[in-house]
């Protein structure tokens, strides 16, 4: 099957988008599927790159200045249309409605060909970064939504991460393409709850005998951090643990400050952007993982997390109450309630026999995430939506 994957946020970006889009290629390239993916430039001029088993093709971008590290691609028209007739793909599966998304849907449309779109993101994932839109946020948000709908309608087929993302997607009888949740998923054969390598503690400066609460993802307004460092400093008041944040973002500087402001500088490492071997292995320390974001429609980190075997404290917002069953493998508490946040996180950190009994609850909860089942879902919709335009033409 020749498959063609646009995505507007692609690797090396960081975030559940670029992060899926790239294991999705890899997976199915690795089950013998010819893969092409069309991404944004990292420089700014259009190339060419291989990543392992499937080509790349990078279209001219600019700096996106609202998240940092992000590469945008505004008119890329004219080099979609050219990828598309060159490499005439069986079936084409859109990311995102952004430029390269557009595009794709316009000649996938335009030539027949049939089209799978997958709707990653919440309105919030960008509106929490404009503040100065905030006093408009309401209407735009509804006109996002809007157009969202109107776009994947113009798909041969639908899917999203989580049922509860379905939910969230309002209105959705608007929309008369078939639509279904489909998980992210993740390696399971990589993200484990095997030992550690000792140097990883001394390398990153981690305590070896002090609980470790971590959050690992973007560093952006949208997944509100600032409540978790409420919450930890609470949670050190009359506990003994550590706090590790992994990952970069548009809010770092204002995040090192509320530390220091906080008195929480000898209590909390930031280890920056790392790479996806320290990630995994960074996964692994954790006494405990919290997501205080609201607008996660899966969240791929937290099953990461679980995945190596920790327990979760999260927000009860979004799809997260899919993945933190409540009272089960952790716990899910409101929105920026960083007092219940802080107790829950207290009560983890020290009870062990808690602690091991939610470990094996997330472990199972994961299982049930496993990369392979989602790329063998995503082979059987290609199937059909392909099936589907060969009868309809003949």
């Amino acid at each position: 099957m020749k498959i063609l994957i646009a995505s507007d946020l692609h690797y090396p970006t960081i975030n559940g988008v670029a992060t899926f889009s790239r294991n999705l290629a890899r997976g199915l390239a690795a089950r013998g599927h010819e893969v092409l993916v069309i991404a944004p430039s990292q420089t700014g001029k259009r190339y060419k790159e291989v990543d392992g088993n499937h080509v790349i093709i990078r279209t001219a971008s600019v700096a996106f200045p609202f998240y940092q590290n992000f590469k945008i691609s505004l008119t890329p028209q004219r080099e979609v249309k050219k990828i598309i007739t060159e490499f005439d793909p069986d079936v084409i599966h859109i990311q995102m409605l952004m430029w390269i998304g557009q595009a794709a849907m316009r000649y996938g449309n335009k030539y027949g060909i049939p089209i799978v779109s997958t709707n990653h993101a919440m309105p919030e994932n960008l509106l929490d970064n404009l503040k100065l839109l905030a006093p408009v946020a309401r209407p735009i948000n509804y006109m996002l939504s809007e157009y969202g709908r109107r776009f994947h309608s113009k798909a041969d087929y639908v899917t999203l991460p989580t049922q509860a993302a379905i939910d969230m997607f309002k209105q959705s009888e608007k929309i008369t393409v078939p639509i279904e949740a489909v998980s992210n998923g993740i390696d399971l054969a990589h993200f484990t709850p095997r030992d550690i390598d000792v140097s990883l503690y001394e390398r990153y400066e981690l305590p070896t005998k002090t609980p470790i609460i971590t959050y690992i993802g973007r560093l952006d307004a949208e997944k509100h951090l600032p409540v978790l460092l409420k919450a930890f400093a609470a949670v050190i008041q009359s506990n003994e643990a550590h706090l590790l944040i992994v990952g970069s973002g548009t809010e770092s500087e204002r995040l090192h400050f509320m530390a220091e402001h906080l008195g929480l500088t000898k209590h909390i490492t930031f280890t920056g952007r790392v790479s996806d071997e320290d990630l995994v292995q960074l996964h692994k320390v954790g006494t405990v993982f919290c997501m205080p974001s609201p607008a996660e429609l899966q969240s791929i980190a937290t099953l990461e997390a679980m995945a190596s075997g920790q327990p979760v404290v999260a927000v009860a917002a979004g799809a997260l109450a899919e993945l933190c069953h409540d009272g089960e493998n952790g716990y899910l508490c409101a929105q920026d309630d960083a007092e219940t946040i802080a107790d829950k996180l207290t009560a983890v950190i020290t009870n062990p026999p808690l602690r091991a009994h939610m470990s094996k609850q997330s472990l199972e909860i994961a299982n049930h995430h496993n990369l392979t089942t989602t790329l063998e879902r995503f082979e059987f919709i290609y199937d059909r939506v392909i099936k589907a335009s060969i009868s309809s033409t003949t």
